[in-house]
């Protein structure tokens, strides 16, 4: 059996394309209700006036079409008078019937826009000056074409007006008249709708940039995290690792303090070193599938609290004046907290040489019975402050520290204008070194 589908034209595809976008736009649930949702008032202008300016500010453009709907049915009732003709008739065909649409904007627009297309006839057989529309009706119709613009697709608002022009080019043909609107009505309208088109447009590309904005800062803060997450993963892969180290020397090394140990002893112990010596194995894959592409391993043990007399003094060679004041007794505790403790008082000096250039700075150390306690202040600057380039790590890498301590911790500006960093790291006596640890 031969292939008989032809492959459709570029031609086909485009009209088939605008006569589905005409049915969607004007024929799908043209009469369905849609009411007209308040105008925010969180933009520049509406900002500036009252809490209670602003709520009602919000209903403006009902108020606008409300005005409209009046002034249409004014300008019917003024053109009636001025005929000469007060006829009710005229009163309803020119005056009241063309302000119906224009308040039915408010609930159905684009059954609005099609009983303006309906009553424009009528009101021009009844009306006098202008075909096909007279004056009242021409205001009315042109208001129906902005809201509907307004409150559609700019597809709509092109449908819109060239029915429009359409109708006013059949109109005209239809016997003679000294006087007709459809060139002005097609200019303005043309106008009208180009410029809500503009704006339509501009609205939308903000929305869009807003949300991709939003998109973007999650993304940063979330990468920011994990950034962190890899960076203590790395400082701690050197602790993790001492301590299985220890579990394997001391394993392999138990059996010779036993005279005569039995087989099972021996045998836990080689199972012991065993497991500890694969442990560090894929420690150090971890760590390389951690590991940046710049990243160094340190040639160094990592720095705890004992090292924090050299800390200061390199922070007071940068400029920044710090205290330190320790109390409890001094003792030595895991070398994680040691490290996350070093780590969050580093950061906490480097933020404030970085955002209060000129402060001074205090750091309190807290040896308590149940954990740790840290409290690092600065006052408020006394120099120029830089505006900062970097992606907000400091805090962020803080937190993650403590929270994978189960501590606590706050960061919030001083009364006195400069900033307080508090953080509480629990340590159990269970998880206190022993002395075969620290040997």
């Amino acid at each position: 059996m031969t292939e008989t589908t032809k492959t459709r034209s570029p031609e086909y595809r485009l009209a088939a394309g605008a006569i589905g976008g005409l049915r969607q736009d004007l024929f799908h649930d043209a009469f369905a209700y849609r009411s007209l949702a308040p105008m925010r008032t969180d933009r520049s202008l509406t900002r500036l006036l009252p809490e209670r300016m602003r709520a009602r500010a919000a209903w403006t453009p009902h108020a606008l079409v409300g005005l409209a709907a009046l002034i249409t049915v004014l300008i019917g009732l003024t053109r009636a008078d001025g005929a000469g003709t007060w006829s009710g008739i005229e009163i309803i065909m020119t005056g009241l019937l063309p302000a119906v649409p224009v308040v039915m904007t408010l609930v159905r627009p684009v059954g609005a826009f099609w009983m303006s297309m309906a009553l424009t006839p009528v009101a021009a057989t009844f009306g006098g000056d202008g075909w096909p529309w007279v004056p009242s009706m021409f205001l009315a119709h042109l208001v129906v074409l902005v809201v509907v613009a307004a409150r559609t697709r700019p597809r709509t608002a092109a449908w819109v007006w060239v029915l429009t022009v359409l109708l006013g080019i059949v109109m005209e043909n239809v016997g003679w008249h000294s006087f007709t609107t459809t060139a002005p009505m097609a200019v303005t309208s043309a106008f009208a709708l180009l410029v809500v088109t503009v704006v339509q447009t501009r609205r939308e590309a903000e929305r869009e940039v807003t949300v991709q904005r939003t998109v973007t800062a999650v993304e940063r803060d979330r990468r920011t995290l994990l950034e962190e997450r890899t960076t203590i993963a790395r400082e701690l892969h050197d602790v993790v690792a001492h301590h299985m180290s220890v579990v394997a020397i001391q394993a392999e090394a138990a059996p010779y303090r036993v005279e005569n140990p039995p087989p099972e002893l021996e045998q836990a112990f080689v199972t012991i070193r065993e497991n500890a010596v694969a442990a560090l194995t894929e420690l150090r894959r971890v760590l390389g599938v951690v590991r940046a592409e710049d990243y160094q391993a340190p040639d160094a043990p990592q720095p705890t609290l004992a090292e924090l007399d050299r800390l200061l003094a390199n922070v007071a060679d940068a400029g920044l004046v710090a205290e330190k004041t320790i109390t409890g007794a001094v003792r030595e505790l895991p070398q994680g907290v040691e490290l996350s403790a070093y780590r969050i008082i580093q950061e906490a000096l480097s933020n404030t040489l970085r955002h209060a250039p000129g402060a001074t700075a205090k750091v309190e150390i807290g040896y308590v019975l149940g954990g740790l306690g840290l409290r690092v202040v600065n006052g408020p600057p006394t120099g120029p402050v830089q505006p900062s380039q970097g992606a907000g790590h400091g805090i962020t890498g803080m937190r993650e520290r403590v929270a994978m301590l189960n501590g606590e911790m706050t960061a919030e500006p001083a009364a006195d204008g400069g900033y307080e960093i508090t953080a509480f790291i629990p340590v159990p006596l269970s998880q206190e070194p022993t002395q075969s640890e620290t040997s």
